[in-house]
């Protein structure tokens, strides 16, 4: 009987010593809950998926990385293997994309910080060369930057948690968030900024695919990140999750109320299946559901 006992034990110990490693990169900072979704989807997506790919264990990077650096760290291969990130053509050569926009598209939708005493400047804008007169804040290595080098509109580039200060003290003009991050962003910035305020009439857009990526000699990992995604979509978990994080903020920013101004994205490779509409947020379809 013993012998029995030690031959499923140690086959238990082999079955456990093969579960996937997945390692996602750290926030930049404690207090940083931009991607608290993101994470959500990660491991609901491998948990869809252990009847097919075993278990597996998920844990954060050993140090913080902003975007720039997670990129950097999941092409070597080292540190991370999975990261997330908006796409382009340079992307997804040197990193294997998992075609499935984390946040149905909602990146793309974008309205502003300012400096409230200047809402009555920003009630002038009316069409994109409107703005160039305008210095827009973005974070180190954000791929928005070169959208808006794109429509000829000036960028200053800092960290992200130094952004809300240097837009305060006037270091530029207006910080484009997505309609997922500003209003968070507010309440935890508001009390140390009480200058800072949301921008009330302006949405900008533009097509912004925010996949997950994995290191290219990885084709396992992103296929069961893509084979876990579409269950969710299938089976309704992946709305669930999008509507538990972002549906009151979708009511709060009133999208449809706003004046669009549309930026092309210079970046947007032609793999993005903008084609697949039930992947994208349309604000005159999707209405968040009630609590």
């Amino acid at each position: 009987m013993w012998k029995w006992l030690l031959l499923f034990c140690l086959a238990q110990a082999g079955h456990a010593a093969e579960a996937m490693r997945v390692v996602y990169p750290a926030g930049e900072s404690a207090s940083d809950l931009r991607y608290d979704d993101i994470r959500e989807i990660l491991r609901t997506a491998l948990d869809k998926t252990v009847d097919s790919y075993g278990p597996y264990s998920l844990q954060a990077s050993g140090w913080p990385m902003d975007e720039d650096r997670a990129l950097v760290e999941l092409r070597q291969g080292n540190a991370i293997n999975v990261a997330w990130s908006s796409t382009s053509d340079e992307r997804e050569l040197h990193l294997r994309p998992v075609r499935v926009d984390l946040r149905k598209g909602l990146l793309g939708y974008r309205i502003a910080l300012i400096d409230g005493k200047r809402q009555e400047e920003f009630d002038q804008v009316r069409s994109r060369s409107d703005l160039g007169r305008f210095l827009v804040g973005q974070g180190k290595g954000w791929g928005d930057i070169q959208v808006y080098q794109a429509a000829d509109i000036q960028v200053s580039t800092g960290r992200y948690d130094k952004l809300f200060g240097m837009l305060s003290h006037h270091r530029f003009d207006l910080f484009p968030r997505s309609v997922l991050e500003i209003f968070d962003e507010y309440q935890r910035f508001h009390s140390e900024y009480p200058n800072l305020e949301v921008e009330q009439h302006l949405l900008f857009y533009y097509p912004w695919p925010y996949y997950f990526f994995c290191n290219r000699n990885n084709p396992l990992l992103a296929e069961r990140l893509r084979l876990g995604l579409a269950r969710m979509r299938a089976d309704g978990s992946f709305d669930a999750i999008f509507w538990k994080y972002h549906r009151d903020v979708l009511r709060q920013a009133k999208m449809s109320e706003r004046r669009l101004i549309p930026l092309s994205n210079p970046l947007l490779p032609d793999s993005a299946p903008l084609s697949d509409k039930s992947m994208w947020f349309d604000p005159l379809r999707d209405h968040p559901p009630k609590p």
